[in-house]
C-alpha cells in the first residue's frame, strides 16, 4: 500500500490559493511539458503523469498528492468551456516536482489472480448434450484454468514481481479470505498491488453472450487509507482518502481498458465485448488497490460454453488478458522494449 505523509498543516492548506488566477489551459501546457494528462469528469479528478511519477488533484481543492505519499499546498484547478484551467502557480508545482523526480519510481510489485468460486461453490454450471455425449461446464474450473495460465504467462515476463493466485486447487474461499490476501501482500515502498478476479457470466436469457470488465463504481467511497497515515492532521483525512480511492478507480479503469482491448483482439469475431462496466462486487470494493472483475462468457449460451470448455479458446482469451495486464503495467512503469511471450 502506498503510505500517505502530510508534510504541511491543515492552517496552511486553508488558506493558500484561494484567489488564484486560473487562466492556463492545463492540456496543452502538459503537452508542451512532455506530461501525460487523465481527467476523470465523473470524480472530476486529474492526474499528471511523468517518467513514472504522479500528482494528483481535483476541481476547486488546492492541493495537490505527489506519488500517491506527500502531500502539497498549491491553487486549485477549476473547469471552464468543458476544459480545465490552472494557475501558474500550480504548473510550477507540479513542473518542480516532476524536475526533481526524473527518474522513473514507481512499478508493480505485485498482481493477485483470483479464480472465482471453487470447491463447494461451482459458480454457474450447465450441461450440454453435444455429439450424444454429456458435457458439463462449471464456472470454478474455468476460471481456475485461466488464472493458473495467466499466472504462469506472467510468472515468465515478469520474474521480478509477484504473481499470487487466490487459489491454485479446486478448493473453497470466503470472498473475504480473498481479499485479506490481495490486501496482506506486502510489497517496498513504492511498489503498487494490482488485482485481477476471474469469472463467468450466466443469464436466464440463453442468447446472451460476450465478455465484459467491471471495477468498482466512482459512487462508491471506502477507507483505502490508514488514519495513522495523516500524522496530526486528522481533519485532512476524508479528502486524502477520497483522492486515493479514486486515484485506484481511475487506475482500474485503465486496467480495465487495456485488457477489454487485448480480448478483443485475441478473441476476434468469436465472442462479443459487452464493455466496460462499474459495480460494487465484493472483490472489488474491498480489495484496497487497483482492481478488476473479468466475466469472460456465459456458461448460459451454449455456444460461448462449448468456447469455454476449449482449451485453446481459453489460451486465447488468457493472452488477451494477459497483454491487457502487460500495457498497463508499461504505462504504469514507462518502461522500454517490452516484448509479449507468445509461448
Amino acid at each position: 500500500m502506498k503510505k500517505i505523509i502530510c508534510v504541511l498543516t491543515f492552517l496552511v492548506f486553508s488558506l493558500a490559493g484561494v484567489f488564484a488566477a486560473t487562466d492556463i489551459p492545463l492540456l496543452k501546457s502538459a503537452k508542451e511539458s512532455g506530461i501525460t494528462f487523465y481527467w476523470d469528469s465523473l470524480s472530476e479528478t486529474g492526474i499528471l503523469e511523468k517518467n513514472g511519477h504522479q500528482v494528483t488533484f481535483r476541481k476547486d481543492e488546492n492541493i495537490l498528492l505527489l506519488d500517491s505519499e506527500t502531500m502539497i499546498v498549491s491553487e486549485s484547478a477549476v473547469i471552464k468551456h468543458n476544459q480545465v484551467y490552472v494557475s501558474q502557480k500550480f504548473l510550477d508545482d507540479t513542473l518542480n516536482f516532476f524536475n526533481k523526480n526524473n527518474s522513473t519510481m514507481f512499478k508493480v510489485g505485485a498482481i493477485v489472480i483470483d479464480a472465482g468460486h471453487g470447491g463447494k461453490d461451482p459458480g454457474a454450471l450447465k450441461t450440454y448434450t453435444v455429439n450424444k455425449k454429456s458435457i458439463t461446464v462449471r464456472e470454478k474450473d474455468v476460471n481456475l484454468k485461466v488464472a493458473k495460465l495467466l499466472a504462469q504467462r506472467l510468472k515468465a515476463s515478469y520474474p521480478d514481481k509477484k504473481i499470487i493466485l487466490t487459489r491454485d486447487k479446486d478448493v473453497f474461499l470466503s470472498l473475504g479470505e480473498r481479499t485479506d490476501i490481495a490486501n496482506n501482500v506486502k510489497v517496498e515502498k513504492n511498489e503498487a498491488v494490482l488485482f485481477i478476479s476471474i469469472h463467468q457470466n450466466s443469464s436466464l436469457n440463453k442468447s446472451s453472450s460476450g465478455y465484459e470488465v467491471w471495477y468498482l463504481s466512482p459512487g462508491y467511497r471506502r477507507n483505502v487509507l490508514d488514519k495513522s497515515a495523516v500524522e496530526d492532521d486528522q481533519s485532512l483525512y476524508q479528502i486524502l482518502n477520497i483522492m486515493l480511492e479514486e486515484e485506484y478507480t481511475t487506475e482500474s479503469i485503465m486496467i480495465a481498458k487495456f485488457i477489454m482491448d487485448g480480448l478483443a483482439a485475441q478473441i476476434g469475431k468469436e465472442s462479443k465485448p459487452r464493455g466496460i462496466k462499474a459495480e460494487e462486487w465484493f472483490v472489488v470494493k474491498n480489495a484496497n488497490m487497483p482492481s478488476v472483475l473479468i466475466e469472460l462468457g456465459f456458461v448460459s449460451n451454449e455456444k460461448e460454453a462449448m468456447l469455454l470448455n476449449d482449451d485453446k479458446y481459453l489460451k486465447k482469451a488468457t493472452l488477451g488478458i494477459y497483454n491487457g495486464i502487460a500495457a498497463f503495467i508499461t504505462h504504469f512503469e514507462r518502461s522500454r522494449g517490452f516484448t509479449t511471450n507468445e509461448n
